[in-house]
């Protein structure tokens, strides 16, 4: 419907656009992106009090939308003089050139067509004539606003504000002038201005509120809300939303569950309003409650997802209580997919496997494919050492599945064969997956010889206020499992490496090695050169903790001389290990795998050079092994706390567990080459020969 109003406006078909803006509202009741646009359409139109009202009714829906607020700013401050003719306003000023008031209300009327470049262009020409006119200075403040130039709009709207203290036109501009630099206090004040000129302005009270949220002050966003509840026609669904969250951080469970279950009694059920009401009920311990009133609404809504969910989350995980409602869940929808599984995993939950099963393959009767329903039926099978039927299983969805999906399946596939104690199947699945994928992956990176003899380290001087971090790991190491721990404790970190918009510097380069062993490139350039990327990075200064796409130490020929004060972590598991995990799932660098033979001699290669890093002291590393705990966010947390000497959090949503440590030697028969070349580098590291 959206497509369809820009194609009507790109028509000048007007009316058209309101039609099906009126269309859109009727067929999506409670929405407010239908409302924002009917307001357009209205606007564009010339009723602009029409056009206010939807927009009143989409902030009566969601107070906090600053988005709308700025919209019907800049309604308001069009002075409402659309009554005006284009046409004649246009006559006006051939007539007499000088007529300010007539250009005024173009550049208004420009303005509120979102016509940002012609009420520009006006507002230049209508400078000739009184270049510090109050209303000019408050047209150009909020085409700068909307041009995302909040400092020059902030200093155009308050010299509109001190000619003219007690319009409130000028005032609202102010107040998001204020908002869009981060200044709340003083938006706040502001905007209470226009509110006492105003007192009947409730989308803007709700700002009031919001902002005094934002700033801690909950006792004053309380007492706003609770104004505009008492006020005519403010007792609106957004606003009891918007009071019930307020309560709640203001430690006030008891009046928010009152202001959510009002919310809850709508035609149209508000999620985030269910949110708050489940919160309030778990701080007053009112369970009873929450079932009753729970119960009460799915009686008249029993096809809304997220009350189900809310009536599960009532009982405890995995009881019988909760069992019951699922139950109830899938009698009301037995064709909705999400309720099957829910069934599914508390039947798994109270060990009920073969429940669990037959509830998994009435999912894929309704939805063939579904992962879920698919790995429980696999599972199944290997649970009951039918091997050779649950491979037949997954490669009988492959077959079905499109190009896109076969990837993942093969992967899988190689995971149950895994399962089913056939490594040599698992092993030439696995190896297919990865060299079809490696047209699409780099190049393995270089790697250095050590020379005779390394550059000394600098000294640490005084003025070296800087503490750079780098962290590593190779393929397989589990590195990413740590830097999502570390990315949960640090706003430092960076990971932009491994994203669509890497940084362009020496350590992202693979030609890094040669430039500095050619001498293309200088010690100290490649340090400045990534000092000097910082900035784009949002970092202000050489504080970061930068995860590499790759390590050498050939870099210490750098490091060592211009960069002395860094350290460096690499994260390892056993060398075996990591193997078997690039070769099965891939890596987080996109490194190609292309032969088993090749992967291996560069794996080696690289954790020698780790090896003789922490051995001769190099650098500054310290060498975090994560074997036994790729599956344990508090361990995690516990070995990082070890290595820093400082608290971290545990973080629950790691990368999904793969391989479990040691599990290289199910594969000795298979892959037995391979770990015999790197066995002497897993000794050096630490681990046992065997």
């Amino acid at each position: 419907m959206q497509e369809q109003i820009l194609q009507a406006f790109q028509r000048n078909a007007n009316d058209e656009a309101v039609v099906l803006a009126q269309q859109w509202v009727e067929q999506s009741p409670g929405q407010v992106q239908p409302l924002s646009w009917l307001a357009t359409a209205l606007r564009q139109q010339g009723q602009v009090e029409a056009a206010l009202a939807a927009l009143d009714q989409a902030l009566g829906l969601q107070p906090d939308d600053a988005v709308l607020h700025l919209q019907r700013a800049t309604l308001l401050l069009t002075g409402r003089q659309f009554e005006q003719a284009h046409a004649a306003l246009q006559r006006t000023t051939e007539l007499d050139p000088n007529q300010l008031d007539s250009y005024l209300i173009q550049a208004h009327l420009a303005l509120a067509q979102r016509d940002f470049e012609r009420a520009q262009s006006l507002s230049k020409v209508a400078a000739r004539l009184a270049p510090e006119h109050p209303q000019l200075l408050a047209i150009d403040g909020m085409v700068a606003l909307h041009q995302g130039n909040a400092d020059q709009a902030l200093a155009l709207l308050n010299q509109a504000a001190q000619q003219l203290p007690d319009d409130a036109r000028i005032l609202y501009g102010l107040g998001f002038a204020f908002l869009a630099k981060d200044h709340l206090a003083f938006a706040e004040q502001t905007f209470r201005k226009v509110v006492a000129a105003q007192p009947d302005s409730l989308p803007l009270m709700s700002l009031v509120a919001d902002l005094c949220l934002r700033q801690g002050n909950t006792e004053g966003a309380a007492q706003m809300l609770e104004q505009m509840l008492t006020a005519p026609q403010g007792n609106t669904p957004g606003v009891r939303r918007l009071a019930a969250m307020i309560q709640l951080q203001a430690g006030q469970p008891r009046a928010a569950a009152d202001h959510a279950i009002a919310c809850l009694q709508d035609e149209v059920l508000d999620p985030r309003a269910l949110q708050v009401a489940l919160m309030a009920w778990q701080q007053l311990g009112a369970e009873d409650e929450a079932r009753q009133v729970l119960d009460a609404q799915l009686e008249a809504r029993s096809q809304e997802h997220s009350l189900w969910l809310a009536r599960l989350a009532v009982e405890p995980v995995g009881s019988e209580a909760a069992a019951a409602v699922a139950q109830r869940w899938v009698e009301a929808m037995p064709a909705h997919v999400p309720a099957w599984e829910v069934r599914m995993r508390l039947h798994d939950m109270l060990a009920q496997p073969e429940q669990a099963e037959a509830v998994a393959r009435r999912i894929i009767e309704l939805e063939p494919g579904r992962v879920s329903a698919e790995q429980r039926v696999v599972g199944a099978l290997l649970e009951r050492n039918d091997a050779d039927a649950a491979v037949a299983h997954v490669q009988a969805m492959i077959e079905r599945a499109d190009e896109a999906a076969r990837p993942t399946l093969r992967t899988w596939l190689g995971v149950v064969q895994d399962g089913a104690q056939r490594p040599a199947d698992a092993v030439a699945t696995w190896l297919e997956v990865r060299q079809a994928e490696a047209p699409q992956r780099l190049p393995l990176p270089p790697q250095a010889k050590s020379p005779m003899s390394w550059p000394e380290l600098a000294p640490i001087s005084e003025d070296m206020h800087d503490r750079p971090l780098f962290v590593t790991g190779l393929p397989g190491s589990g590195v990413e499992r740590v830097v999502t721990v570390m990315g949960a404790a640090s706003p430092v970190l960076r990971t932009d490496r491994f994203g669509s918009n890497p940084p362009n510097d020496p350590f992202q380069r693979f030609d890094t090695l040669a430039a500095l062993a050619s001498g293309e490139l200088s010690a100290e350039a490649l340090v400045q050169q990534w000092r000097d990327a910082l900035p784009a990075r949002g970092v202000a200064n050489g504080n970061i903790i930068d995860w590499l796409l790759w390590w050498d130490n050939g870099l210490l020929w750098s490091l060592r001389q211009h960069l002395p004060q860094a350290r460096l972590l690499v994260v390892l598991r056993d060398p075996r290990d990591m193997l078997l995990e690039w070769l099965a799932f891939g890596s987080s660098a996109p490194f190609a795998l292309n032969t088993i033979t090749e992967a291996t001699a560069w794996l080696q290669r690289g954790l020698e050079q780790l090896a003789n890093l922490h051995d001769q002291s190099l650098y500054p590393v310290a060498l975090m092994r994560i074997d036994g705990f790729e599956r344990d966010p508090q361990g995690l947390a516990q070995l990082l706390q070890q290595v820093f000497n400082t608290g971290f959090p545990v973080v629950d949503q790691l990368p999904p567990p793969r391989l479990p440590s040691g599990h290289w030697r199910q594969y000795r028969d298979v892959l037995g080459a391979a770990f015999n070349n790197l066995t002497p580098v897993a000794v050096r590291l630490g681990y046992p020969e065997n």
